[in-house]
């Protein structure tokens, strides 16, 4: 079986879980703990970062690069069309959503969670002791930010990475308007990549990621709340239905269990 070495929240690992659904692919999730989790990680792989398929005694990391190779070695619902312009919009998309709404939704996110302390408890995993998690509930947003300073998301990157992803989901919407998918009438690696990199604006209303029940649908206020992007998730939650499986039990627990976590690079 496919094994999947990921972090249950990296929008990245989620769009390489939407692909393996919609292809029909059995795979098992192995949730790999920050820290001494990538050092094992990287003892196996040479990889630190998620995610990583494990097919047989090969290793395959970075989502795009899985993307190749399961179209390569699972040829049955493919990822990318066979009209070269068709092909080359998706490729083009793909590439574009991954370094635009997979990186600055991070931003986005971190200054949602800053200024809202439920916010960032709830996301926390359930295993999260009480006393930790009351500990991460009250920390000031002013010491946040601060430590958000630190790893390169200041105040004036945050305001550009929201002001880019306004843009960008109106840009999207505009795309979706009347089309089923983003590069026509059959979906592709563009709409996995772009539905998947979305997560953590707003997460989907289905019971598809490990998280509370009441964080379905919620997200970053500006965008989970906003009407004028609610086409886009309405389009993102319908691709949902129509492909990736729900969790079993959200209480379910990977082999082996850790905590889940965001990566902020």
């Amino acid at each position: 079986m496919l094994e999947l070495y990921q972090f249950e929240l990296s929008q990245y690992s989620e769009k390489v879980r939407l692909i393996l659904d919609y292809k029909g692919l059995d795979y098992r999730k192995i949730e790999v703990t920050p820290g001494i989790g990538q050092v094992e990680l990287f003892r196996l792989t040479g990889q630190r970062q998620v995610p990583v398929l494990k097919d047989g005694i090969r290793y395959i990391a970075d989502s795009t690069e899985i993307a190749k190779y399961l179209d390569s070695e699972y040829p049955d619902r493919p990822l990318l069309p066979k009209n070269s312009k068709q092909r080359g919009l998706t490729l083009l998309i793909e590439e574009w959503a991954d370094e635009s709404i997979g990186t600055k939704s991070r931003k986005a996110l971190f200054s949602a969670i800053s200024q809202n302390q439920n916010f960032r408890k709830s996301l926390l995993p359930s295993t999260t002791p009480d006393l930790l998690k009351t500990v991460v509930q009250g920390v000031p947003a002013e010491l946040l930010q601060i430590m958000g300073v630190g790893v390169g998301y200041t105040p004036d990157v945050i305001k550009s990475a929201i002001a880019d992803l306004k843009q960008d989901l109106e840009a999207l919407t505009l795309l979706l308007a009347d089309s089923p998918y983003l590069t026509g009438d059959e979906p592709t690696l563009a709409d996995f990549a772009v539905a998947g990199l979305s997560i953590l604006l707003k997460f989907p209303d289905g019971p598809y990621l490990d998280l509370p029940a009441t964080l379905r649908g919620q997200g970053v206020p500006l965008f989970a709340e906003n009407p004028a992007y609610e086409p886009f998730f309405s389009w993102r939650d319908r691709l949902y239905a129509q492909f990736r499986k729900p969790l079993l039990s959200s209480t379910t627990p990977t082999t082996p269990s850790s905590p889940t976590s965001i990566q902020i690079e």
